[in-house]
């Protein structure tokens, strides 16, 4: 591996830090702070430039209030092999959530106590999708009037 390029377990580490910290509304400066390093520091850890360690790792789980273990989660569809031979990050969700529109959409249901509203707002979502979905595969007809998708 070259000396630049970042560990692939380091950089998921990083980007889970990021996530969790953009979720919470924290700036890099204000993490960094709070855990005595420069944000610069928080930059390259975010990136997987510079490896986190336990100590760090730990005290940075207690500021963004997650156990250390939630830096290393993944879903099925991500293969993370701890011994640095596979590695995909490919996850949809953590990829919306650290864009613009996940940051704030996230924040504002958060913000949502009513358990049954909150459930609403799921099925009107879901609802949306697939109305978008029919919309992007539009039935065609035939000329003798026969659908087909």
């Amino acid at each position: 591996m070259n000396a630049k390029t970042p560990n692939a377990i380091d950089s998921y580490v990083g980007s889970r830090v990021r996530m969790r910290r953009q979720l919470l509304g924290l700036s890099q400066e204000r993490l960094a702070e709070q855990i005595g390093i420069t944000f610069q520091q928080v930059q390259k850890y975010e990136k997987g430039l510079n490896r986190i360690g336990a100590s760090r790792l730990q005290r940075i789980s207690e500021v963004l209030s997650v156990s250390p273990s939630f830096f290393f989660e993944q879903n099925d569809a991500d293969s993370l092999n701890l011994q640095g031979t596979e590695f995909s990050a490919v996850d949809p969700v953590a990829e919306f959530l650290q864009s613009k529109e996940g940051l704030a959409l996230n924040r504002a249901f958060m913000k949502i106590t009513d358990t049954q509203l909150r459930e609403k707002i799921v099925a009107l979502v879901k609802a949306m999708a697939q109305a978008q979905e029919g919309r992007d595969h539009p039935v065609e007809k035939s000329r003798s009037g026969e659908t087909f998708a």
